[in-house]
């Protein structure tokens, strides 16, 4: 018996437990494997490229064993005509980041889908609930990836957005690994949580395997927020998002000197020469500051299990029980 919140009833799912959409990772594999195991799976489509979703999205269809499922999108970078055709294949939920959701609010809605907005300050939040979000995301600086450069931690920041978009179901981002983590915000009035470094730590992620092994054996400690690793690789992503990742050579040389990096042509050169001789990953290692929490790589399906269960057990101690 799964914890039964506004989140759950909304989508259909058994556990308040949703796979962030994470580019380059959250693939057709691990989007059904999360929703087999009786959370919300987002696939990570990012800026919408066709080919990825036509080959991720039968994968998907597939596996997924006819439960809900979702498609995320980077609102600054997609078009409305690639959320429009995601839209005819389906998707219980449509989850919009990183920019304005008005453009896709209503094809969303019309469609049938559950629109799912997240947020990541208070102004982001009142636009979400003007767009007519039914659900908000509310993305803490801890998470991994890209979030606000000058964003709020997740503890104080999920209630202040659970106060803002009542009666709208808020869930909580950022930080978050096991399920003490999720039932911290249920805690703090969420319906549930969503989670991005934990699931890419599993059998199913689109991860090279080195990061999936970095992750293992990373610290919280050691993750930074940067837009070095963007700048160096070329990434169009607007400044006011910065990307939580694990160490890497290039943050080291470039840390605090972002616009002599921005100026200079051969540092992103370098970059993908050491890229080619394979002296550095061929992607960013996203992770947040949940990634000491992290110790396997399991199966997702097993692993949303094992989540419901530490948080029940986490809110039975909470209790006295």
């Amino acid at each position: 018996m799964g914890l039964s919140t506004a989140f759950t009833r909304l989508l259909g799912v058994e556990h308040p437990i949703a796979l962030a959409p994470m580019g380059g990772s959250a693939g057709g594999a691990l989007t059904a494997a999360v929703s087999r195991g009786g959370g919300l799976g987002l696939l990570g489509s990012g800026n919408g490229d066709r080919d990825w979703l036509a080959r991720e999205l039968p994968v998907l269809a597939a596996e997924g064993a006819g439960k809900p499922w979702g498609v995320g999108f980077q609102a600054w970078a997609t078009e409305v005509g690639a959320v429009e055709w995601t839209l005819e294949h389906g998707p219980a939920a449509v989850m919009l980041s990183f920019g304005d959701p008005r453009p896709f609010a209503e094809r969303v809605r019309g469609a049938g889908a559950t629109l799912i907005v997240q947020v990541t300050d208070l102004e982001e939040a009142r636009r979400a609930v003007d767009a007519g979000a039914d659900v908000i995301v509310a993305q803490g600086t801890e998470a991994g990836g890209h979030g606000a450069r000058h964003g709020r931690s997740t503890l104080p920041f999920v209630p202040v957005v659970v106060d803002l978009a009542a009666p709208v179901p808020v869930l909580a981002a950022g930080g978050i690994g096991d399920g003490r983590g999720i039932a911290a915000a249920l805690a703090l009035g969420a319906a549930g949580a969503l989670l991005g470094t934990r699931f890419q730590a599993t059998a199913e992620a689109l991860v090279d395997p080195a990061t999936a092994r970095a992750i293992v054996a990373g610290r919280g400690e050691d993750t930074e927020r940067s837009r070095v690793l963007d700048i160096a690789r070329g990434s169009r992503w607007p400044a006011r998002y910065t990307a939580r990742t694990l160490p890497h050579p290039f943050i080291e040389r470039w840390r605090d000197r972002e616009a002599e990096l921005a100026d200079d042509p051969r540092a992103g050169r370098s970059y993908q020469e050491a890229v080619t001789r394979g002296d550095i990953p061929p992607l960013p290692q996203w992770a947040g500051e949940a990634v000491d929490l992290i110790d396997d790589l399991p199966c997702a399906a097993d692993l949303v299990h094992t989540l419901a269960t530490q948080t029940e057990q986490a809110l039975h101690r909470a209790c006295g029980h």
